[in-house]
């Protein structure tokens, strides 16, 4: 079963994209929640993961914290355990 992941971000951050990018290469789906577009979404990130900065990034319901977070994971391979990838 695959994990569930969402990123709240905006449309111009590089640290958003970085975060994308890094997703996308691994040929993950996700949810995306962009609160320069849908403002009212920053309280919902502010209320699940506790943090004002973007991107914020939640591996099934747990908040994992930014980019840097998520490379940090996927270098140590904690992040393919995360996803629920294959050993």
């Amino acid at each position: 079963m695959t994990a569930q992941v969402e990123i709240y971000g905006t449309s111009f951050c590089r640290h958003c994209m970085a975060a994308r990018a890094l997703l996308d290469s691994k040929q993950i789906d996700y949810t995306e929640y962009l609160i320069d577009l849908m403002p009212l979404e920053r309280a919902e990130m502010l209320r699940r993961c506790g943090r004002k900065k973007v991107p914020q990034i939640l591996i099934n319901n747990t908040a994992i914290g930014g980019d840097e977070e998520l490379m940090t994971l996927d270098a140590s391979g904690e992040l393919d355990r995360l996803l629920n990838f294959p050993g």
